[in-house]
């Protein structure tokens, strides 16, 4: 063909929707891959790729002590643990037989723990790279490392919170409502874990005795279940968010409700018709700013909200094209990183509701991060099959 057949060929393709309807359109490629920033893939930001995995990779975890390993479950039914700075796999937490949708190491980084949807959790020594415990209880919702001890804290479908010392299994349960426990938190004393419940119940369980020193519900409780808590540094205020769409600031120590941020949901654009769902939308992360009296509300549509603790106000909104998955605090700085469905990981200044930075790489949603300590590295696990490293050093630091 001649150059100005040519021409009018890239006249005619569509760079804006490319090779969604026809399947060969993939068959011709441009060397330079830059500016095509429409294609999700078309951008890398990322300094590692680990790509052992050969499905969605559903959780991610870093070691607390170092921040040099990472562990990631998925939908392959494996778990691995991994070198940050480089991919290199350590060794597979291998037995599982289902998902593997929960995955964190102890405090001290010296034992990493798996759990697949099945409920089949499993303990492994890092440095011997040995399992040393395994337990199997009802469908697994979520699972905690103790702050301060070898103690790891599950809740399961059958409204069970499940507490065990490791690695000699000695075993506590404390019994929520007949329905899941959908999250928890062990409070920053290492004493008390609030665990939130699908019948929009929430209960603050003391973990010695083994009884529930305040319960949430009713007026006071949510309408819908509960998706996530989240407590400040010393443990004073807890959070809830709910599928209703409302957080729940909590008085820790006397349970009391102190306000309930509401989201003004917008009015759907066009009259439903019969078998068309409305917009969905519910609260999915949380969490408290560590350096000022802030907290952050993910939402399914796309919304960041900063409340200002210290007025009950909202402060900012800071709008994202798709839903955010999760939202993390910086450990000791105003800056909140949120993941989305879109695949990027952004990056807000809550003081001014202006966003940073935006990392991309992932060519499907992104699932769970995790950031380390200094807040230099993020580390991401996608439905693309793929955990992903960025480096987020900023040079105004």
């Amino acid at each position: 063909p001649s150059a100005d057949d040519l021409a009018e060929e890239m006249e005619d393709v569509d760079f804006e929707d490319e090779g969604a309807d026809e399947p060969d359109a993939e068959t011709w490629d441009s060397e330079d891959d830059e500016g095509v920033e429409d294609g999700m893939e078309a951008q890398d930001d990322s300094e590692v790729t680990f790509s052992l995995h050969s499905a969605s990779v559903f959780c991610v975890s870093l070691d607390p002590k170092t921040n040099t390993l990472a562990v990631t479950g998925g939908e392959d039914d494996k778990a691995f643990v991994w070198r940050v700075s480089d991919g290199e796999l350590l060794f597979e937490c291998s037995g599982h037989k289902d998902s593997v949708t929960c995955a964190g190491f102890s405090h001290d980084s010296v034992f990493v723990a798996t759990g697949d949807m099945s409920g089949l959790i499993k303990v492994w020594r890092v440095d011997a790279k040995e399992e040393v415990w395994s337990f199997e209880v009802g469908d697994l919702e979520w699972m905690e490392w103790h702050p301060q001890a070898h103690v790891l804290l599950a809740g399961t479908a059958d409204g069970n919170t499940w507490m065990w010392k490791i690695p000699s299994g000695d075993c506590k349960t404390f019994q929520g409502p007949a329905c899941p426990a959908t999250c928890g938190r062990i409070l920053p004393d290492g004493k008390r874990a609030v665990v939130g419940y699908e019948d929009g119940t929430m209960r603050i369980w003391d973990l010695k005795q083994g009884t529930s020193l305040h319960v949430l519900k009713g007026q006071d409780g949510h309408q819908d279940p509960l998706t996530c808590v989240a407590s400040n540094q010393d443990g004073s205020l807890i959070m809830t968010g709910s599928v209703d769409c409302h957080a729940k600031l909590i008085n820790s120590a006397t349970g009391k409700v102190v306000c309930v941020f509401k989201m003004e949901t917008v009015a759907p654009k066009a009259p439903i018709s019969e078998g068309e769902e409305a917009e969905s939308n519910s609260v999915e992360s949380l969490g408290f700013c560590n350096v000022m009296p802030l907290a952050a509300v993910g939402y399914l549509d796309g919304t960041l909200a900063i409340y200002d603790l210290s007025t009950q106000s909202l402060r900012h909104k800071c709008q994202h094209e798709s839903g955010i998955v999760q939202l993390l605090w910086e450990e000791s700085s105003a800056v909140v990183y949120t993941c989305s469905l879109d695949g990027a990981v952004r990056l807000w200044d809550a003081r001014s509701g202006k966003m940073i930075s935006e990392y991309r790489g992932h060519s499907a949603e992104i699932l769970d991060f995790a950031v380390n300590k200094d807040a230099s590295i993020v580390v991401t696990t996608s439905g693309d099959h793929q955990a992903k490293v960025f480096c987020v050093q900023r040079p105004d630091r």
